[in-house]
């Protein structure tokens, strides 16, 4: 498979996987109870926009950071398999305290950035996705190629999280809530395995660029 279009289906399904709008559902239509369906739509709208926005800025500013402090992709990718194991564990048995994702809002009159579009769509497990994949695109050859799907990505991601959101009442009609609640275990035991390979290679990387410093650094 073309590695431009593997890297568009990696990163589209790892966001959407975090992001989970069959999740994000319950708690929208919460925030939107008794408004009219015109300000619901216009509130779906405005907080996948925030979420594009903010995805877009931590996938540059990922790359940034990277260059300018010259972070090891290994330790990247470890303390990003860190969260996203964390948002995993918490999706599949959530504490009474609701833990990263919130089970509800407050009242307040822009809820579309407020925890619509973070944390409940863009949160730690979003964040660090995007730095991870922005260090694999800073060692990429083709970085504008890399950087063009990645984009195209989280549009996707962010625009099927839209029509979920549009079609909230149909979808929790049909699966209900324990259909919600067994799917988001399901992806949260994903995310966690998504989060221990991140870990694993991330580990395995940085031992072997130490075995290769201490065999350059070998006296001989």
């Amino acid at each position: 498979m073309d590695p431009t279009l593997t890297l568009f289906i990696s990163l589209f399904t790892t966001l959407l996987a975090i992001i989970n709008p069959l999740e994000a559902i319950p708690v929208y239509l919460g925030l939107m109870e008794n408004r009219p369906e015109s300000e619901q739509r216009q509130v779906a709208r405005r907080a996948c926009f925030y979420a594009t926005l903010l995805s877009f800025f931590f996938l540059i500013f990922g790359t940034l950071l990277l260059r300018v402090f010259e972070v090891p992709l290994s330790m990247v990718r470890v303390v990003g398999g860190v969260i996203l194991t964390r948002v995993g564990f918490e999706l599949f048995a959530p504490p009474p305290s609701g833990g990263l994702i919130p089970r509800s809002g407050g009242n307040d009159t822009d809820v579309a950035f407020v925890p619509l579009a973070m944390p409940i769509m863009f949160g730690p497990g979003a964040i660090a996705t995007l730095i991870s994949m922005a260090s694999t695109i800073k060692q990429s050859a083709e970085e504008l190629i890399y950087f063009l799907a990645a984009s195209l990505a989280i549009i996707a991601c962010l625009g099927t999280t839209y029509i979920s959101l549009i079609y909230a009442k149909p979808i929790l009609r049909k699966i209900g809530t324990q259909g919600i609640d067994a799917a988001t275990r399901i992806v949260g035991f994903f995310v966690a395995a998504m989060g221990m390979g991140l870990i694993f290679n991330g580990a395995v990387e940085f031992l072997e660029s130490y075995r290769f410093v201490a065999n350059v650094a070998a006296p001989r």
